[in-house]
């Protein structure tokens, strides 16, 4: 071997030794190389793509920007209508848990068809919970949160062609503000003359009788209207509903569970001070109750709680602003689940009648309990 080759072969060793070894001009490597180049390259191309879309554009051209409609529509099931007989019914809810026999109930009387939820705020949680209640054609969620939404034909004809309706918790305020007075308002009621079943939970529960608390300027305790029956918290209004078994009525949700039983007293002594009637009757519904009122009036009472039905028929003695309620012996009658009342002729069955009195602000019952 000549002195020359004998070179060429130590190098070509070396060289190889350098592959193994990683070096990075050599061999294999260069393909390694390769990819890290595209790597970085497509990563840094990425990145930039990502700045464009987060830098601002500049306004919405006017062309372009959709106005608010003032409702939000949900559907669960056809989307079409149907017609089917239905039987007129009033589902009267306290609020809290559902109560899965007054949906069932209503549901049987809708005949199976589309049964709208109305709202002014919240979500459609409702069309999943009532579409596993029973056999329906639809369940439709209208969230209506301002007049203009409550005047939109889309709106007033999905109402209109419900085959069950049912008025959701929320805040009582939003419906008289945003509601009463409008097409919307006109659709609710054509329903009741119609003969479609119409239920009514918490708020939904507030705005069915034709006296309302409005909640206008936010609750008000049983503790503040005793002490001042004129408390500016107090707002109550009426033609907003025309439901004829309801007539003379004012309702109250979350009864007993929030001590209301003082401020419904107080909303009667002020409808019989104020001259808006000579005799007006009040119900509380406990939570997790509903009450299930047939046209002739009478009425099954379904769920955990207790409902309380009040009569007051002669003016309080003392009822003006900042002075603290007096009113004497306003009869109430109590039923619990199974039990019967007739909102006509204002009697029941598997009760217990009792009678409240407020002196100077204080509440006492005839029986020791209020409730």
């Amino acid at each position: 071997m000549t002195r020359l080759s004998l070179y060429t072969k130590i190098k070509k060793r070396e060289k190889r030794q350098l592959i193994y070894k990683g070096y990075p001009f050599y061999g294999q490597n260069k393909f390694y190389l390769f990819f890290l180049v595209l790597i970085l390259t497509l990563t840094t191309l990425f990145f930039e793509a990502s700045c464009k879309k987060e830098m601002p554009t500049g306004p919405t051209p006017p062309s372009e920007i959709i106005p608010d409609a003032g409702y939000k529509y949900y559907c669960t099931g056809n989307q079409g209508d149907v017609n089917t007989f239905t039987t007129a019914g009033f589902a009267l809810m306290g609020g809290g848990s559902d109560v899965d026999e007054a949906f069932r109930w209503m549901i049987q009387r809708s005949g199976g068809g589309d049964f709208v939820v109305i709202r002014a705020s919240g979500t459609e949680a409702y069309n999943p919970y009532i579409s596993k209640i029973g056999a329906i054609d639809s369940v439709e969620t209208l969230i209506i949160y301002s007049r203009e939404g409550a005047e939109n034909q889309f709106v007033v004809e999905k109402v209109r062609r419900a085959e069950a309706l049912f008025i959701a918790g929320g805040d009582q305020a939003d419906y008289i503000r945003f509601w009463k007075g409008t097409a919307l308002n006109e659709a609710i009621n054509f329903l009741i003359n119609q003969g479609i079943p119409i239920g009514g939970s918490s708020a939904g529960l507030a705005v069915l009788g034709e006296f309302i608390f409005a909640a206008l300027n936010g609750t008000v305790y049983s503790s503040e209207a005793l002490d001042n029956p004129y408390n500016f918290r107090i707002t109550l209004e009426t033609n907003f509903l025309y439901i004829p078994v309801l007539r003379g009525v004012i309702t109250d949700s979350h009864f007993s569970q929030r001590d209301r039983m003082g401020r419904l007293i107080v909303f009667l002594a002020r409808i019989l001070k104020d001259g808006w009637a000579t005799e007006v009757r009040g119900i509380g519904i406990d939570e997790a109750t509903a009450l299930l009122v047939e046209l002739d009036g009478w009425a099954q009472l379904a769920g955990r709680g207790a409902a309380y039905f009040l009569m007051a028929d002669h003016q309080p003695e003392v009822c003006q602003p900042a002075v603290p309620l007096t009113f004497s012996r306003v009869p109430v009658y109590k039923i619990q689940a199974g039990g019967f009342f007739n909102l006509l002729t204002w009697q029941g069955n598997g009760g217990v009648t009792y009678y409240l009195s407020v002196d100077k602000g204080k509440l006492s019952s005839s029986i020791g309990s209020i409730y």
